[in-house]
């Protein structure tokens, strides 16, 4: 990372994590829980709770929309990420209580992404990131990915489904071309040298198949899928499943999991929650897929996790990753 877009990011970093200001981190890390509520093969509930969430405690703008603080140069936006998540928990919640609140955010975040739904130079609908982000090479604004654009689809058939209005379908249509299309054509799709196909969350050159990213916006797939009854959907869900089958080794370092495959001499393994995270995804997996692999590795990481020696290894390694490359 070059001299100037690393003061940026420990500037922003030791803002978030060193003050007691709110920061898009009061955002992202909560503690990671499956949704026992969700059953397989019904779109219903979405497969993790993301309560807290849905009560976000900070920044909002006028009509409602939750906003980050990235302090630094970044500051407060909107990260459709986010507000596809907190309308994924607000819908969790309305299922669960029948609360009208719960149903106006769920909608609110819904109409914001059926709004902002932009294309990219390629001429695919994609929902953009309008702020710089420093992630290997600098992301300029704006850009998108394909975490973004597999949430945005699960909140949008399940508004579909509610309201039965047809905006949401087509822009969950719209936003599902980016998964037919590979990245050099301006997709979120890569097709590796095996023919394992990747849901890049971040479009790098060369992909770094970010885990987390890659299984939320397979999920993305699944349910365009079980809404539609799109086949092409359903057979790209399947790869992708048997990429995981193929690949998910890769991620297991012995003693934790890695955040991507990053390509660099020291690979980059999952923080903390990232690892939680990791598990319980693996878990979800088990659930709509059936396969016991997914359950055997989310198992095998949380022992790594339960080991006192093993998360001191991997804190250690972690933080002198971000010292040699971030």
């Amino acid at each position: 990372m070059p001299l100037s877009g690393r003061l940026a990011y420990y500037q922003r970093i030791f803002s978030a994590y060193l003050t007691c200001r709110k920061s898009h981190l009061t955002f992202w890390h909560g503690e990671p829980k499956i949704n026992d509520e969700a059953e397989p093969g019904w779109l219903g509930q979405y497969y993790m709770l993301l309560a807290a969430k849905a009560d976000y405690p900070g920044h909002y703008d006028e009509h409602g929309i939750p906003m980050l603080d990235y302090h630094g140069t970044i500051g407060l936006q909107y990260n459709p990420i986010a507000i596809a998540q907190y309308g994924l928990g607000s819908y969790n919640l309305l299922c669960r209580t029948g609360d009208e609140e719960r149903r106006r955010k769920f909608l609110l975040a819904a109409d914001w992404l059926v709004d902002n739904l932009e294309q990219n130079p390629a001429g695919l609908w994609v929902w953009n990131h309008h702020f710089d982000w420093e992630y290997r090479e600098r992301h300029r604004a704006p850009w998108y990915s394909g975490l973004a654009q597999g949430q945005g689809i699960s909140l949008l058939v399940r508004a579909h489904k509610e309201t039965q209005a047809p905006k949401y379908l087509e822009v969950a249509g719209r936003a599902f071309e980016t998964f037919e299309t590979t990245t050099a054509e301006g997709g979120v799709s890569y097709i590796d040298q095996c023919g394992d196909v990747w849901f890049e969350e971040a479009i790098v050159d060369p992909p770094t198949h970010i885990l987390n990213g890659f299984l939320w916006s397979s999920w993305g797939v699944y349910d365009y899928s079980l809404h539609t009854g799109d086949k092409p959907a359903g057979q790209l869900f399947a790869r992708a499943v048997s990429t995981l089958r193929r690949n998910l080794e890769r991620f297991d370092i012995g003693f934790w999991s890695l955040y991507e495959q990053s390509g660099t001499r020291m690979r980059m393994i999952a923080s903390p929650f990232y690892h939680s995270l990791h598990i319980v995804q693996l878990r979800v997996m088990h659930r709509l897929t059936g396969d016991p692999l997914f359950a055997g590795l989310a198992d095998r990481w949380q022992g790594y996790q339960d080991s006192r020696l093993k998360r001191a290894m991997a804190l250690s390694y972690k933080a002198l990753f971000k010292l040699l490359y971030y």
